[in-house]
């Protein structure tokens, strides 16, 4: 059986790379690539891939949202995560999403072609480096991390509310702050997160759970 593969990735360079490397491989055809979170919502619920290879940071939808909206629609769609990203919160946020595999960028072609076929069968895969922190965790009995542990209590419950659309100054009246008291928390949420601006910072929020989905 052919797997019908979609490609989405912002970086042009990997892209292509990814591109050549499935037209060469047996057993794989390409069906689309995307280069932003919402052109590969387009693209696979269009294409009905049996696969698609998904980077995490993109305009538009971030991967985490885009494998989201994907398998709500398509739940026979495998999203494998190939990206740069390897926080906790962001293995984990895939895996809730529903992502079946996670490798790096820095993995060989041949551990991707690997785990695109791993993923279409079913399986589930993460690259060795992944797969060697969730050894790590599940084996110590752990729950969940907590999401961006870098933040204050603080920080985080002020990001929780920018994450269900509140603006500050409803923040500033749920928490009983000031207005500035609760810009300066979010301008140290942006340092923190290394985002730009809100809508940056609320993406990676909703991503890892926080505000509902």
């Amino acid at each position: 059986m052919t797997v019908r593969v979609v490609v989405a990735d912002d970086h042009p360079l990997f892209r292509e790379g990814l591109r050549a490397l499935i037209q060469d491989a047996a057993g794989l055809t390409l069906a689309g690539v995307a280069g932003d979170g919402d052109e590969v919502v387009a693209v696979a619920l269009a294409e009905r891939p049996d696969v698609v290879v998904m980077d995490l940071r993109m305009p538009g939808r971030s991967g985490v949202e885009a494998t989201r909206h994907i398998l709500r629609t398509a739940p026979s769609t495998a999203i494998l995560v190939v990206t740069m990203v390897d926080e906790d919160d962001s293995v984990f946020a895939a895996m809730r999403a529903g992502a079946r595999g996670y490798v790096l960028k820095g993995a060989d072609p041949a551990e991707i072609l690997r785990a695109i076929q791993a993923v279409a069968n079913g399986e589930a895969i993460f690259g060795p480096a992944i797969a060697a922190r969730m050894t790590r965790f599940f084996s110590a009995g752990a729950a969940a991390p907590a999401p961006f542990p870098e933040l204050t209590a603080r920080e985080r419950e002020i990001l929780t509310l920018m994450a269900t659309g509140a603006p500050n100054a409803v923040i500033a009246g749920r928490l009983g702050l000031t207005e500035k008291t609760v810009r300066n928390n979010v301008s140290n949420v942006f340092a923190k997160l290394r985002v730009a601006d809100r809508a940056a910072a609320v993406a990676r929020a909703r991503d890892a759970g926080l505000g509902g989905s």
